[in-house]
């Protein structure tokens, strides 16, 4: 049996700090008989939440309300507005396709979990606020919801159901993710006390696919192909990245000749997602369609190196963009493949699914700031090591902050013509992805700097 290792023992970081309270565990020290990994795990990820749900407070105090403050205060959240913006006052299906109803409201622009997921919270929020003027309300403008009565108390009833069901989802991640390396459990401690899972964790949806991503990574730690791809064509059908994780799978099939294993999950997950997506597709074909038409249609938009190359005078159109792009990141999934195939070791599913996950949003047109949690649980798996998640998450923090500052325009140039300081967050964000990049491909092709390698004696599932 391997002997579970111990954070003070084994992190430079954790070790350095642990001298504050006593000193690394001593070889005479007991193990706490309540206070198992799991459950500290599960403690600092709650810890963590309600620091997030704090972080959103100004917002929430002031109604969510339009002004500039949501975002000097960096408070904002997508949550509250598509109450009003996307039909969920009156419970309509997301996926309606009545002529009136696709003329009063926009169509949902996000996969069908997170539209699922919303629509279910409308209910719940109905449901507490115990409102009865649903039907009052097809005459009303959007822009007048909000004055109707009961329907403020229902938004904040819709951020409330909302930020439970995020809340299950991270404390499942959290999990999850302490159970994939049976000796390690304490790596899941990087995710549930990162500090971008504190500021990220209420802007949007994305931690219900987070939460599919590190169910998909136990169950193919625990040899279970068929959940695997389950769960990932789950995730799929909430965010489209963890469909990424096929990639890697990929490899480690390729390396071992293991077809079956590859064909159960990518059956699995053809049908899981499609099970998932049936609903949305027979009542609404149209509407279906949007999220991929949306992203389509989009051109270079917030985060991208796109942007910066479009604001600084370069003629990227939206057609250059997609073909580019895609061009990139089929080439970034080679360069993938190539590493995982010559490397001394099998990788690990963490560390294959962090490079190409990595490449699509350096690549991709658009970065949104929660989008840092696609990559979070892959990265403490993948580099259980605090000083790199540091390094790598301090250039998340300050893309975070610089987001909301443009859009508030706090980094209008002053005599310039640029927002030049914008794009240096930008690019400082990017430069700390391909640092965590740069440590994650070292590992794969020299096996002694992996840590989780070191102990481990099965580490290709993981």
């Amino acid at each position: 049996m391997t002997q579970r290792v111990a954070p003070s023992l084994d992190d430079p970081v954790v070790t350095a700090l642990s001298e504050g309270i006593g000193g690394p565990l001593g070889r005479h020290a007991r193990p706490a008989r309540w206070w198992t990994p799991v459950r500290v795990v599960l403690a600092l990820a709650t810890l963590a939440f309600a620091l997030g749900m704090l972080q959103k407070q100004p917002c929430w105090s002031e109604d969510w309300g339009d002004g500039h403050d949501r975002y000097v205060k960096m408070c904002y959240s997508d949550v509250p507005y598509l109450y009003t913006g996307r039909g969920f006052a009156e419970l309509l299906w997301p996926y309606d396709d009545d002529a009136e109803v696709r003329a009063k409201y926009e169509v949902m622009e996000y996969p069908v979990g997170i539209a699922y997921a919303a629509w279910a919270a409308a209910h719940v929020s109905h449901w507490l606020v115990g409102s009865g003027s649903v039907a009052a309300r097809a005459d009303v403008g959007t822009g007048d919801l909000l004055r109707q009565p009961g329907v403020l108390d229902e938004q904040r009833g819709f951020v409330v159901a909302t930020t439970l069901g995020l809340a299950l989802a991270t404390l499942a991640a959290a999990a999850a993710l302490a159970r994939v390396h049976r000796h390690r459990p304490y790596d899941a401690a990087l995710f549930a006390a990162s500090p971008v899972l504190v500021v990220n964790a209420l802007v949007n949806w994305d931690l219900l696919a987070v939460a599919l991503v590190a169910g998909a990574l136990l169950a193919w730690a625990r040899r279970r192909p068929v959940l695997t791809g389950v769960l990932i064509g789950l995730g799929c059908a909430t965010k489209l990245y963890p469909l990424f994780l096929l990639g890697g799978i990929a490899v480690i099939c390729l390396r071992s000749r293991s077809w079956g294993t590859l064909a159960r999950v990518v059956g699995a997950t053809f049908a899981a997602w499609v099970l998932a997506n049936l609903p949305a597709m027979l009542t609404g074909w149209d509407e279906w369609l949007h999220f991929w038409r949306f992203n389509n249609d989009r051109g270079a938009d917030l985060g991208s190196l796109w942007l910066v190359l479009s604001q600084a005078g370069v003629p990227v159109g939206t057609k250059l963009v997609n073909d580019v792009s895609l061009l990139g990141f089929a080439a970034w999934c080679v360069v993938v493949l190539v590493i995982g195939l010559r490397a001394p070791s099998t990788p690990r599913l963490a560390q294959l699914g962090l490079l190409v996950v990595a490449g699509f949003l350096i690549l991709n047109k658009v970065y949104s700031p929660q989008y840092v949690l696609w990559l979070l649980p892959l990265a403490v798996l993948a580099r259980p090591r605090w000083r790199d998640q540091l390094v790598w998450q301090a250039g998340e923090l300050l893309y975070f902050a610089g987001v909301w500052w443009y859009l508030d325009g706090q980094l209008d140039p002053g005599g310039g013509t640029q927002p030049v300081f914008y794009w240096l967050v930008i690019l400082v964000r990017v430069l700390a992805e391909v640092y965590l990049v740069a440590i994650v491909i070292r590992d794969i092709r020299e096996p002694a700097y992996d840590v989780v390698r070191a102990g481990d004696p099965d580490p290709v599932l993981s």
